[in-house]
């Protein structure tokens, strides 16, 4: 991968188990036509910070990890192409009416922070969208959807793990209301539909016997990336985990706490469990055929 590439492979380039992680909202770069009115610090409110390196042991035992460089404030690659917000555009399409994203501000390109504050001064071009969709999207999705297929080519299923975190209370523009403070974990599998009920619940369970809340689809469900490659029927399952952040790092320096490591070590717990069981299956009372053993 060149250095040139708006992503980062962390680990092997052909998975060694039915594995594959990506981290999309972990990027910090800040591009030089962004143009927002906040300064770096604020911009970084909307960033999975140090989601990629709390997963990085993972590398280890041969699953990759795919990453992007760039701030998802900048170009969101959790969305779809066509997520655009009309509010945000000099000239809307006729009939744009923006999705239940666009409406909080965070479609493909961010109109403001999770506390509303607006990001830009000004509204954007069809074109400066378009540039940014074949900068940052279009080369994110090629290489996730390459990782993913070589996995179920290789092994026949792949478990894709989406790695997010998230702001421990939800603010003005966030999901599940304004002040709700969230759970410890949130697993995201569009009820049902892009990953093996049975899969879910495992990982639910593995995270409680260590002492998580762990809520379901609880206020996240998964946007664009567990959506875009899962057929659980098919043996591609995709599953969005959220983090809180209050376990990991301190809001205010916005640095790794102690919690770091301990967290860190848990995540692995998961991820070996994962292996073992993507491995030998796991049992599910209702299995649609195609589904893992």
């Amino acid at each position: 991968m060149q250095e040139s590439d708006p992503v980062f492979l962390h680990g092997p380039a052909a998975p060694h188990h039915p594995l594959v992680l990506d981290s999309p909202h972990s990027g910090r770069e800040l591009p030089a036509d962004f143009g927002a009115v906040l300064d770096a610090v604020d911009l970084r409110d909307a960033e999975d910070c140090y989601v990629d390196r709390l997963y990085m042991p993972a590398t280890e035992r041969g699953i990759p990890l795919l990453a992007a460089r760039v701030s998802r404030l900048y170009l969101d690659v959790n969305r779809h192409a066509d997520d655009i917000d009309p509010e945000l555009l000099d000239t809307a399409p006729e009939g744009l009416s923006g999705s239940s994203k666009a409406r909080l501000g965070k479609a493909l390109v961010w109109r403001t922070l999770d506390d509303g504050r607006p990001i830009y001064a000004r509204r954007l071009t069809a074109q400066e969208i378009r540039e940014r969709i074949a900068r940052c999207h279009t080369p994110y999705h090629r290489h996730l959807k390459r990782l993913l297929d070589a996995a179920h080519g290789r092994f026949g299923q792949v478990v894709h793990i989406n790695c997010h975190s998230m702001n421990a209370v939800g603010g003005a523009q966030g999901e599940g209301g304004a002040g709700r403070a969230r759970a410890d974990f949130v697993l995201g599998d569009r009820d049902g539909t892009t990953c093996d009920p049975a899969l879910t619940a495992f990982v639910q369970r593995t995270l409680q016997q260590t002492g998580y809340d762990v809520r379901v689809n609880d206020p996240f469900k998964g946007v664009a990336l567990v959506q875009a490659y899962s057929d659980p029927a098919a043996g591609r399952h995709s599953l969005q985990i959220e983090i809180n952040k209050r376990l990991y790092m301190d809001p205010a320096t916005l640095e790794p706490s102690a919690g770091f490591e301990t967290l860190q070590r848990h995540l692995m717990r998961l991820i070996d469990a994962l292996i073992e069981h993507t491995g030998g299956g796991w049992p599910s009372a209702s299995r649609p055929k195609g589904t893992m053993p």
